[in-house]
């Protein structure tokens, strides 16, 4: 019997199963704001949605234009929703004539300059997350930073662990236990995500104004010149014109054990780099340009699909708070907007994403050596640009595999799953996202992707035009459900607390940005096996 056999058979047990009612998972949804023309919107955050340094549900993400909605986590799929639901009601209620683009890549864009960076306040933790900003503007280009995508936070309850831990015997502490658990899907999740791509794909064009003096493959998507695509894309937020960098590409994050991945990622942020020591810290002026010069300014440059985390404390870098408590939970991060949802995904997308999730951590989960790591790398590229090319193949243990062929031998493993999460949950709604997604498999069913490509050609609409048409029709629909008195005032009175958390923290500042950036950088230096010596882990260093 397979490991995943072992379990699935363990976790039908009724005592067993019980286990799985207590899954969290919460939302981080990017959205930019857009003119009526669908443009850029150049106004600042605005102020009735409180400030974006410590409102605790609407903050911005790398522009100014783009709003961060963030659920808490929750242990029911419909009550995330809801969350997120209502942050919106409140948010388009305030907005004025302003429109959420519904898209991943985004709307008509302008030069860098006409990309306004996210500004926090004066606080040193606030110019630090604008100067990370101004960084990455510097590094990639501020078009990368008008991309928007949904990140789902995902965690199994302590009593599954518990049992987990019973099942096969182990003698760790139930958090190195977790971690070390947490890390194996994380390895199997990185191997199987282009299913996801697949499945839930929903960025196959762009508008010509995003590649504005880039080299690209792109085709003109028929006689329309102010779209490009590719025939058979699913994300191409995904691939080499979204979260990828080429400086990037000498950076190989092992996921075998934390402390591997503790010391890639210390040394990556602590190591010089040649390209970016050309940009310079500070300007002629003395003004911060980036927060150092190395080949990532903080872990969160890395652009992962998926990332270990733990909630970490005020001051604390991410990977100090990994360190010190082990993984918390994980966040997946390769799932694009839905344009064809309001709130930008949907319930059945959130019930497969656990069921897969649950494979994932189920299934046995091999460390991962370099000829893999190139692999995984190689099937990204793939099913980003032609991932529903017909007869598709991928890497699999450096043997060709037809796409479809290992799409429904891991679909097996995932109903399964789902129908785990089923009895415990006393639902269906598992079963039916699972065979919904089957169905995209079989042709039954178009993806995201073919759904917007079929629909521009055929009514001869732009990119730009149909998801201008879209985020009309979502004002509309949120216009149409506004929020009761009592929960819109509740809203209000956030936003009022995120103004006075804001200026408590820049009150109580008590040393200089300088000296805030050093201590904050010495945590890095306190990674197992970094050292701060400057040694960037190689693969044969990190076990990869």
């Amino acid at each position: 019997m397979s490991q995943l056999d072992a379990h699935l058979a363990a976790f039908a047990a009724p005592a067993a199963n019980s286990t799985l009612r207590g899954v969290l998972r919460g939302l981080e949804k990017e959205s930019l704001r857009v003119t009526p023309e669908g443009t850029l919107a150049q106004t600042g955050h605005p102020e009735a949605l409180g400030a974006a340094f410590a409102h605790p549900h609407i903050t911005t993400d790398y522009s100014e234009a783009l709003l961060e909605f963030i659920t808490q986590p929750h242990p029911r799929i419909a009550d995330a929703l809801k969350e997120l639901d209502d942050v919106q009601r409140f948010t388009y209620a305030h907005i004025k004539d302003e429109l959420l683009w519904p898209g991943s890549m985004p709307c008509a864009l302008g030069g860098d300059n006409s990309i306004p960076v996210a500004r926090y306040g004066t606080s040193n933790s606030g110019k630090m997350k604008t100067v990370y900003r101004l960084g990455l503007g510097h590094r990639y280009g501020r078009a990368m930073q008008t991309i928007a995508g949904v990140h789902y936070n995902f965690s199994m309850p302590d009593d599954f662990w518990r049992e987990l831990a019973r099942m096969e015997g182990s003698t760790e502490s139930l958090q190195s236990f977790k971690t070390d658990k947490y890390f194996a899907l994380i390895r199997n999740f990185r191997r199987y995500f282009w299913l996801l791509l697949y499945l839930f794909g929903a960025a196959p064009a762009v508008c010509r104004s995003f590649v504005r003096d880039r080299e690209h493959q792109l085709e003109p998507l028929g006689r329309d010149d102010h779209t490009l695509h590719l025939p058979y894309a699913t994300s191409l937020r995904m691939g080499d014109l979204g979260y990828q960098s080429a400086a990037q590409h000498s950076l190989v994050v092992c996921y075998n054990k934390l402390d591997n991945y503790l010391q890639t990622l210390c040394s990556a942020i602590t190591q010089p780099h040649p390209e970016y020591q050309a940009i310079g810290v500070r300007d002629s002026q003395n003004q911060y340009q980036q927060l150092n010069a190395s080949l990532l300014q903080i872990e969160n440059e890395f652009y992962s699909t998926i990332r270990p985390k733990r909630t970490a404390g005020a001051g604390e870098t991410a990977l100090q708070a990994l360190r010190l408590g082990g993984v918390e939970y994980v966040e997946v991060r390769c799932v694009d907007l839905n344009p064809y949802e309001p709130l930008g995904v949907s319930s059945e997308q959130l019930h497969y994403l656990d069921a897969f999730l649950l494979f994932c951590l189920l299934q046995d989960s091999p460390e991962t050596g370099i000829d893999e790591y190139k692999d995984l790398q190689e099937n990204q590229k793939r099913i980003v640009g032609a991932g529903r090319t017909p007869e598709l193949t991928l890497k699999q243990g450096g043997e060709e595999r037809d796409l479809l062929d290992w799409a429904q031998e891991l679909q097996a493993g995932i109903g399964a799953c789902a129908d785990l999460l089923d009895a415990a949950c006393d639902t269906t709604g598992y079963r039916q996202a699972y065979e919904n997604q089957t169905q995209k498999l079989s042709g039954e069913k178009p993806t995201p992707a073919a759904q917007m490509l079929a629909q521009m050609q055929t009514e001869q609409k732009t990119y730009y035009g149909l998801m201008l048409e879209l985020a009309g029709r979502h004002k509309t629909y949120y216009a149409e459900r506004p929020l009761t008195a009592t929960d819109s005032a509740a809203f209000s009175q956030m936003a009022s607390d995120s103004f006075r958390r804001q200026a408590q923290t820049e009150a109580a500042d008590d040393q200089t940005f300088e000296a805030y950036l050093a201590a904050y950088y010495g945590q890095y230096r306190d990674c197992e096996g970094c050292g701060g010596d400057g040694t960037l882990a190689t693969s044969a260093q990190s076990g990869c």
